[in-house]
């Protein structure tokens, strides 16, 4: 068991996967700290019964899980202020037992690295297409990279050097805080680590559809609020979006009032994306690889729409309400 990390667990309704939760994470950490967002189950029992301090997040007040993770960072210094490490994990994971003094040992060693994460998997990858699509997003590379998941080991020396998750974002607030903290200085790192087991439990169309509206959200809201930085972070993403699910649509639009032959260009990009892909993925099986390349090319549109929201609410300073898919 870590002395010198504590654990700080988020989630609301999550019944019996909060309870593996709370159990995977008590057997790591002497202190741990559950932050409840207004459950109706028995979450917050469950929670006080395993040991763990819990948080009732006031809910008068707009809701984000980057506000959640800020509670409980701070409810777990006040606990115990020389903790060095603190892990942050989402109440439908359970984490993966050799995960934290792996996790541990690299950052007591690499003391310029800020964050450390590892691999997070589906753990019903086959429930569904969605659940698998999940699995294989997460399945990011190994060594430095940009930004982490919900699921991470952070140095706490280093998120109060940042001021931590940006309370005010519904979306995006774990690459945005490694945007801040790489701009400080500090490195992210991907270790060849078994991590966390995460229940997605997507089995409809819609769901999937508003998670990628999410992520399309939070592409533009995380770039324009950093857009005068020297790394402008989601730059290509946001572009991409627009072009594939914006520009090109309209392009289609207008022609169809027109004779020009350019029309027909333009709807042959489409195909032209879903071969790149398909061409770009041979570690998929055939099942899944076409599978795989009509939703990545279907996510634009999700995401074009998420970022339409993002910039209504630029527009209008009118926060959008949390989007969830479960």
């Amino acid at each position: 068991m870590l002395t010198n990390a504590g654990c700080v667990i988020i989630g609301r309704n999550e019944g019996e996967r909060l309870v593996r939760c709370l159990e995977s994470v008590c057997e790591a950490f002497a202190q741990v700290v559950y932050v409840d967002s207004g459950s109706t189950d028995q979450s917050v029992q469950n929670a006080e019964a395993s040991g763990a301090q819990v948080v009732n997040l006031d809910m008068t007040k707009p809701f984000t899980a980057a506000r959640a993770r800020n509670e409980g960072l701070t409810q777990l210094y006040q606990i115990q202020p020389d903790l060095e490490y603190v892990q942050f994990i989402d109440g439908d994971c359970e984490l993966v037992p050799s995960w934290p003094n792996a996790a541990a040992a690299y950052l007591e060693a690499n003391s310029g690295v800020a964050v450390v994460c590892g691999r997070r998997r589906e753990r019903y990858p086959d429930a569904s297409v969605y659940n698998r699509l999940c699995d294989i997003e997460w399945n990011t590379p190994v060594g430095e990279a940009t930004a982490c998941g919900g699921d991470a080991l952070m140095r706490i020396k280093a998120l109060h050097e940042v001021n931590a998750y940006n309370a005010n974002l519904i979306a995006g607030e774990e690459p945005e805080m490694c945007h801040r903290l790489r701009m400080q200085g500090w490195k992210i790192f991907r270790l060849d680590e078994e991590m966390t087991l995460h229940d997605a439990a997507i089995s409809r169309l819609g769901q999937w559809w508003k998670r990628g509206a999410r992520g399309g959200y939070a592409y533009f809201r995380v770039f324009w609020l950093h857009r005068n930085s020297s790394v402008q972070i989601w730059k290509k993403n946001v572009l991409r979006t627009l072009v594939w699910a914006g520009l090109l649509p309209l392009l289609i639009l207008l022609g169809l009032f027109t004779t020009h032959d350019w029309l027909l260009l333009v709807l042959l990009l489409y195909p032209m994306l879903f071969l790149k892909v398909y061409l770009r993925n041979p570690q998929l099986n055939k099942q899944l690889r076409p599978k795989f390349a009509l939703y990545m090319l279907l996510i634009k549109f999700a995401e074009f729409q998420g970022m339409s929201k993002a910039i209504w609410e630029l527009i209008t300073h009118k926060q959008v309400k949390l989007m969830e898919y479960k």
